[in-house]
């Protein structure tokens, strides 16, 4: 995973060009560009989201040989069910029309089956992992981790001084800082704003190194075209924050060895010795009241109270000396989705204004990505969520992107897919931060 920084800011800068969809500035006076943009088709991700599976490996790492976790399919065909099963400790992967795949610990088996639900296969996680486990270093070694995303960062910062700023919203269980990035022309670092704010914020879960890569294209990108003239008129009128890595000990642990554990939660040592609780969990949205599990060994593990972590601590405070944040975006993988509220319930949101909004911003971002927009819960019902938080906390428009990928470890070959039709969207973003509701005017 070594690289030399110089070329990483290459690579940041220029890598991740938007093609033949390229994002257009618009003359002075004009605001154009991302209309026509939007009349574009999207890319179809179905090409690289579906890359052919990894060779596997000669044997999988040892650890996983001792690891509780099953990989099963369950046949279920509704939210209900499938909420039932959250709450009962699986970890829902895959969605399909009539069944889910996901992880689940040893000792929920046999709960499943007291339930009454059938399962279609299953498997341990080792035997799992032998299909797709792979070094992160070198066949992966486009991914950051900890250590080269803190470098990039800081590389960025020290070479945009007039807009760029670095700072640490907090430290995590193990002691990480949890960098942001600030992008402001005339505020740095830790200083009150007043401007219209976005937050982009990644790897709540570790697995999903991919969520990283999408934050740090996007931080590379609009620094890039910080001259164009729409994305300057955005880094002179609006606050731009972008966390890359909320849960650095959670990301580190799933690559320490070199290969890959298929490691969720954050690094919390729980009482019956367990590892980790879910961050995405952990949130005061209804907490822990549906599709979250109260065993710790589970991967949807709530924890032991809403904000037990220092992670979603973190963001909670971070969010909450900002009053000027207006839209937010959590990235995850994989689903090819744009999520909006409610995670925690199961009806739509009750204020109608508010759920327009969301329903075109996010049908907006599809345009870009390719990928499906709907209420979270359509899937099944979920409490503790970061989205679900903030709006229902601080009123922010508040999305989740399910990215790309067949998989957690699709490989390098999607990093530059994923983030070109992201950025496209996490700019469209941009364009209404200043006031959500103007378009409902």
């Amino acid at each position: 995973m070594k690289k030399i920084i110089l070329s990483v800011i290459l690579f940041g800068f220029c890598a991740y060009n938007l093609g033949a969809a390229e994002i257009k500035t618009a003359a002075p006076g004009e605001n154009a560009a991302l209309g026509q943009l939007l009349e574009q088709p999207a890319a179809n991700p179905q090409a690289l989201a579906n890359p052919p599976a990894p060779a596997a490996e000669t044997a999988a790492a040892e650890e996983l040989k001792n690891d509780d976790r099953y990989w099963i399919t369950v046949l279920v065909s509704d939210r209900q069910a499938r909420t039932k099963l959250l709450e009962l400790g699986m970890d829902i992967v895959e969605v399909k029309p009539e069944k889910v795949s996901g992880f689940v610990h040893k000792d929920t088996l046999p709960v499943l089956q007291e339930k009454g639900y059938k399962l279609e296969s299953r498997q341990t996680i080792y035997e799992y992992a032998k299909q797709y486990l792979k070094d992160f270093p070198p066949a992966d070694s486009a991914y950051h981790n900890y250590k080269e995303t803190t470098e990039l960062l800081n590389a960025l910062a020290a070479a945009n001084p007039g807009l760029a700023s670095l700072s640490s919203i907090g430290k995590t269980i193990e002691g990480r800082d949890i960098w942001c990035l600030r992008l402001n022309s005339s505020q740095k670092e830790e200083t009150a704003g007043a401007k219209p704010a976005a937050l982009y914020v990644a790897n709540h879960h570790a697995r999903e190194h991919l969520s990283n890569e999408v934050a740090l294209g996007l931080a590379s990108w609009l620094l890039g075209h910080k001259d164009d003239a729409e994305i300057k008129k955005y880094l002179e009128t609006l606050d731009i924050y972008i966390i890359p890595m909320l849960n650095a000990d959670g990301a580190e642990y799933d690559i320490r060895t070199g290969k890959y554990r298929w490691h969720r939660k954050n690094m919390r040592v729980n009482a019956d010795k367990t590892i980790g609780v879910d961050l995405n969990r952990n949130y005061d949205a209804r907490w822990c009241t549906a599709g979250a599990s109260h065993s710790p060994y589970s991967d949807t593990y709530c924890g032991t109270a809403p904000f037990s972590e220092p992670e979603a601590l973190a963001l909670k405070k971070f969010i909450e000396a900002r009053k000027n944040i207006k839209t937010l975006m959590s990235y995850h993988s994989y689903s090819d989705l744009i999520l909006y509220p409610w995670a925690g319930l199961g009806t739509p949101l009750e204020n109608e204004k508010d759920r327009k909004v969301f329903e075109k911003m996010a049908k907006a971002m599809a345009g870009f990505t390719g990928y499906t927009p709907q209420q979270s819960s359509d899937l099944y019902v979920a409490t503790g969520d970061t989205t679900d938080w903030a709006y229902m906390t601080a009123g922010i428009f508040a999305f989740t992107t399910e990215l790309e990928g067949r998989g957690f470890y699709p490989g390098a070959g999607i990093i530059e897919h994923a983030v070109t039709n992201n950025v496209k969207a996490a700019v469209y973003m941009l364009s209404v931060t200043d006031d959500p509701y103007k378009l409902t005017r």
